[in-house]
């Protein structure tokens, strides 16, 4: 799984996509407000009713969607806007999922170095990979059943320490690990957004 703080090249349409679009790619305009009108979607479906069904099942979007279809719609929107910060959140919890062995491995290298951080995403001790995979699912489902905000410093707090046990292993990628950080600030940033209403 790539990095979640690396941007993604954009999905190109292929022939059935253009055909249904009369032959041309569609208004940059309307894809905007395409994905910010889906971002609204989804976070609204989960806090409109709180119930642990569906919050399950939005946790779970990428397993029935597929990362690709939310990379169509979301990967190329502003990292401080709301389909944005979705985004980088079910792209975290994928890379997870995907490597949970290296995601293990990277938080208890981190953890020890970035105290705050740790307490602050909440992983429980020691960080295996069951630990660090429901932990990916309790912050994004933050979002629908809890406080939007605090699930986006969570998830922030989380990028934080995967940096830090990046940079400090002996086969650690400063590169990712930066990337990582560049992450954990857009969430941290989402989440002031959010509090002032100006995440959109």
């Amino acid at each position: 799984m790539a990095d979640p703080g690396r941007p993604r090249r954009p999905v190109h349409f292929g022939p059935d996509a253009m055909e249904a679009h009369g032959g041309t790619l569609p208004d940059p305009a309307e894809a905007a407000e395409a994905a910010h009108a889906a971002a609204v979607t989804v976070v609204e479906a989960g806090r409109s009713g709180a119930d642990p069904a569906t919050t399950d099942r939005l946790v779970r979007l990428v397993d029935e969607l597929g990362i690709d279809t939310l990379a169509h719609l979301w990967s190329d929107r502003p990292a401080r806007s709301l389909p944005g910060a979705l985004w980088r959140m079910y792209l975290l919890r994928e890379w997870v999922q995907r490597q949970p062995l290296e995601a293990a491995r990277q938080y208890a290298s981190g953890m020890m170095v970035a105290p705050v951080s740790h307490v602050i995403a909440g992983v429980v001790e020691p960080p295996g990979v069951d630990e660090v995979r429901q932990l990916s699912d309790r912050i994004l489902s933050g979002v629908f059943d809890g406080d939007l905000a605090i699930a986006l410093e969570r998830a922030g707090a989380f990028c934080r320490v995967i940096a830090t046990g990046r940079a400090h292993l002996e086969d650690g990628d400063v590169t990712s690990a930066s990337a990582m950080i560049g992450t954990a600030e857009d969430l941290e940033a989402g989440a002031r957004l959010w509090r002032s209403g100006h995440l959109a």
